[in-house]
């Protein structure tokens, strides 16, 4: 194959430089730099009569789509923007402007390895005009709702720097309808009861053989007070199973992230974008994981022979699932990705620390420890509860150590 005689586009320089590395001799891979079309900035650009938007070229696009245009003259070119509805966008926008086909153009990827990339090349399908049209209205929407609210907004409140959308706005009223249940909560009283032995505290669970649930009578809180001893009732030790956790999908990563390391939205998303499109290391440019905007929990097979192979020699094969971990499909799940995971298992975070920036490390190794225990066997550990009584044996508490 002669040098350059396929171009590859996708959207960043970043994920760009990574591809060119893997395929080498015969590949040219060129960003687009995201979006290269939209709805024109200062105009309504939407004929609302059949929802038809009038895109324009962004400003400061020009000269990238020149670029591109001299770049992909008589050669062969594939659209590899991102797998989400955005790509697809992307990859119509650009085939349009440049006047390529649409038809037998796409490739796409959830990894950035040469195994994957050379699969999505031999894999080439045609610009799915359903992700393209779902995108199209999303952007609709938000015009729509932006330019005809936000005016409104303005006038109400004489502040010209405020806007409306079609997420803010619905969750606006959430947030309003939930404000006024709290404005016209009416409180209601009740008691919660605890013994302390030493370090342990046993919460009152039973009134009279019946179980609690704030319906303790008034009349007994004193007697209650009063008590100078409990005695032992029963100790029963029993055995817990515990299943793994599922892989990260995007707001699970997100949640994960905000917990353990206090990162905002926006970090991690960032260094998930980074992590997926390869960073410069010690080892050359490199990705670390998966593509990072999904809702689903499933795995390739590949990576799931992987990371067996990696816990049966690392942790012996009492530690591997006994059998393949079967997600439960929840309602409007899109499972055209995979759960969000490390490219290779065998890249610890130990070694990993060694070649990415401190943050990059520490969003990684959530991302490996997840990837690897939601495919570990259940977690087994004995529990004891113990009840104790009072002498009259109306009130029981109960502990679990």
């Amino acid at each position: 194959m002669a040098k350059d005689k396929t171009v590859i586009i996708v959207e960043s320089p970043a994920k760009a430089k990574t591809i060119e590395g893997i395929l080498g001799e015969g590949f040219k891979v060129l960003a687009s730099y995201g979006h290269i079309r939209d709805l024109p900035k200062n105009e309504f650009g939407v004929k609302l009569e059949n929802f038809e938007p009038e895109f324009e070229i962004i400003p400061g696009k020009k000269k990238i789509i020149n670029s591109l245009a001299k770049e992909v003259n008589g050669k062969r070119v594939l659209l590899a923007s991102d797998m989400d509805r955005e790509g697809e966008a992307i990859a119509w926008h650009i085939s349009d402007v440049l006047s390529l086909p649409k038809n037998g153009v796409r490739i796409t990827f959830t990894e950035i390895t040469p195994r994957s990339i050379k699969k999505a090349i031999e894999s080439v399908r045609d610009i799915d005009m359903r992700l393209v049209k779902s995108q199209f209205a999303r952007r609709i929407l938000d015009r729509i709702v932006g330019y005809r609210i936000s005016p409104l907004l303005w006038r109400i409140f004489r502040l010209n720097n405020l806007s409306a959308g079609r997420v803010q706005s619905a969750v606006l009223k959430i947030v309003c309808e939930r404000e006024r249940k709290i404005f016209t909560f009416k409180p209601v009283e009740y008691w919660r009861a605890k013994a302390r032995l030493g370090e342990v505290e046993f919460e009152l669970v039973r009134f009279r053989g019946k179980k609690l649930n704030k319906d303790l009578p008034e009349s007994e809180i004193p007697r209650l007070k009063g008590l100078k001893s409990l005695m032992v009732k029963s100790v029963e030790t029993y055995r817990v199973k515990k299943k793994p956790p599922q892989p990260f999908t995007t707001s699970s990563l997100q949640q994960a992230a905000s917990s353990q390391l206090h990162f905002p939205v926006k970090k991690t998303m960032s260094i998930a974008q980074q992590l997926y499109e390869g960073l410069e290391t010690e080892e050359g440019h490199l990705a670390f994981i998966t593509y990072h905007r999904t809702d689903s929990t499933r795995i390739a097979q590949e990576a799931r022979e992987a990371v067996e192979e990696y816990i049966t020699g690392e942790f012996g094969e009492d530690y591997l699932s006994k059998s393949p971990v079967r997600r439960k499909k929840k309602g409007k799940i899109q499972d055209a990705h995979e759960a969000i995971r490390p490219v290779d298992v065998h890249l610890t975070p130990e070694k990993a620390k060694g070649l990415l920036p401190e943050d990059h490390a520490k969003l990684y190794e959530l991302v490996w420890k997840r990837f690897v225990a939601s495919q570990m066997s259940e977690s087994e550990y004995d529990e004891t509860k113990v009840v104790l009584v009072d002498e009259s044996g109306d009130f029981e508490f109960e502990a679990k150590l």
